[in-house]
């Protein structure tokens, strides 16, 4: 993985400045104070740009990423208790992975285990940031989920977890869709054997 400098310069490339409303500039000022950390990835906060603007700058195949309709939402999902972001436009993610060894596993069951090995659970806005970095890590059954990201409805959680995947072009996705990268979500209590749980060593703003 390349500087954070270099990584906004392929950012910037994909078209984050068309869905983000700082300045050009000041992106790269803040690209520029971060740490060169081997293998980080830049992640874009979502106060920056947040996930819906972002899926559509995903690439795979040359088919642009989309959301599912059903989750007109998305932007409402935020940091579940224990994740904490920095305070800052951009930031680094560290030893990411893919959480292949916990497909079969629900969210519910994923989350305890995550932070037991001391590790973070991905954001949404994170695993897209992770994405537009390394679209490679989109694989077919080999997909994951950011359960670090949930909906708050007063004082509970709303039942549905997002996740990343690729659209096969059936249902409500359209033809147009297939291979394309497809942000969505699964019920909390779902156990998925082609989804994995992506998550962090720690943040670094």
């Amino acid at each position: 993985m390349t500087t954070p400098t270099d990584q906004l310069d392929r950012l910037l490339d994909a078209g984050l400045g068309d869905v983000t409303d700082l300045r050009v500039g000041e992106l790269r000022a803040q690209a520029a104070r971060l740490p060169d950390v081997p293998g980080a990835v830049l992640a874009v906060h979502p106060r920056a740009a947040p996930p819906s603007r972002l899926a559509p700058l995903l690439r795979r195949q040359g088919k642009p990423g989309f959301v599912v309709v059903d989750m007109t939402d998305l932007d409402e999902f935020v940091p579940i208790e224990g994740v904490s972001l920095p305070d800052a436009p951009l930031y680094l993610l560290t030893d990411v992975d893919r959480g292949d060894d916990l497909r079969s596993w629900s969210p519910d069951e994923a989350l305890p285990e995550i932070t037991g090995r001391d590790r973070t659970p991905l954001t949404v806005g994170e695993g897209i940031s992770w994405l537009l970095a390394e679209p490679d890590r989109l694989e077919p059954n080999h997909c994951f989920m950011t359960i670090g990201s949930r909906l708050r409805r007063g004082s509970r959680l709303d039942a549905r977890t997002p996740a990343i995947w690729i659209s096969s072009g059936t249902g409500r996705d359209g033809r147009d869709a297939a291979r394309a990268p497809k942000v969505g979500w699964c019920w909390a209590g779902n156990r998925h054997t082609w989804l994995g749980f992506a998550s962090a060593g720690v943040r670094v703003g």
